[in-house]
């Protein structure tokens, strides 16, 4: 095994045994999972330097179009409560994206947040539909046709959650080092040479928009079906917060850093929730600064050998 895949194997090797052992680090995983797809919708954009504070308003609706098609006589099978979500939340971008990408820095930022507040309050008020701040309850699905029992389904939802999280993350990679990936990373540096270059920088924005919504619905998904409620808090504004912190904790160098930010901190959180209930907060925000502080890179810094200033030594 190349020097370079250990520490991946490692991480995949611990993600799949530990639940074993431990098995209330499955929930733990899956909340991570979910958390990682969202935040890897982010980091595309932070790429192009541009930061959302509204990703939440996608994730979610990957929530919601899950509990909906969950309700009994609707397509409740998972593979097509995945799917769905995706599509669903990667169209609202697409159709959202044209306004969003013609602004930059904290315009950006702020505009995003604004529409998911507008989802947020849309999500509380419309009780007939989405049942206010009471939320939906969301039924466990079939498995390719199959009804599974509980446990047989957080096994699912785990092992399953984690494949797909490699096939996601493969497809983006693959994206990234694409013609389009490569503009999208160039616009942060020098966004008029790329015109010039005759590249469309909104039509490369849109595209990376898109995607990071459809991946922020997918998140949302497994986060409801994890745990079997939604409500319009999934929108608000401290969620989108969230991802950007798990996006830059995890940094942005590589497809895994989010996925291994989000593990992090839900690790974190779980453990200093139960063994430090008194002062969990204090513990997760010294975990977090160790990081920022010590590793600029990121915890994906961690994996491909960056020194303490960020730069390979």
């Amino acid at each position: 095994m190349p020097a370079r895949s250990f520490p991946y194997a490692l991480l995949a090797a611990g993600f799949c045994l530990l639940p074993l052992w431990v098995p209330w680090l499955s929930f733990v995983f899956v909340l991570a999972l979910s958390t990682g797809f969202a935040a890897l919708g982010v980091a595309l954009l932070l790429r192009a330097g541009l930061i959302s504070l509204g990703h939440a308003g996608f994730y979610a609706l990957g929530a919601y179009v899950t509990a909906f098609l969950s309700r009994p006589g609707a397509m409740g099978d998972l593979s097509i409560l995945l799917l769905a979500s995706a599509v669903l939340s990667a169209a609202a971008g697409a159709v959202i994206g044209p306004f969003m990408v013609r602004y930059r820095a904290i315009f950006f930022a702020m505009l995003n947040l604004a529409v998911s507040m507008v989802f947020f309050t849309l999500l509380s008020k419309l009780y007939g539909i989405t049942g206010g701040t009471d939320g939906v309850r969301v039924r466990a699905p079939t498995v390719l046709g199959l009804a599974a029992e509980r446990a047989t389904f957080e096994a699912v939802l785990l092992y399953g959650g984690f494949a797909l999280f490699g096939v996601v993350a493969y497809g983006v990679h693959r994206y990234l080092v694409s013609p389009m990936g490569q503009a999208l990373s160039a616009v942060h540096t020098n966004e008029v040479r790329l015109e010039y270059l005759g590249v469309s920088v909104s039509r490369v924005l849109l595209a990376a928009y898109a995607i990071s919504a459809g991946l922020a619905g997918i998140g949302g998904a497994i986060a409801a079906l994890a745990v079997g409620h939604v409500v319009p808090e999934m929108a608000y504004w401290t969620i989108s917060g969230q991802l950007v912190l798990v996006a830059v904790l995890g940094g942005i160098g590589g497809v895994v850093g989010p996925f291994i930010g989000a593990v992090f901190l839900e690790v974190v959180r779980s453990f200093a929730t139960i063994y430090f209930a008194d002062v969990w907060n204090l513990i997760i925000g010294v975990a977090l600064i160790g990081v920022i502080f010590f590793l600029p890179a990121g915890l994906y810094g961690l994996m491909t050998g960056f020194g303490p200033r960020g730069k390979r030594p």
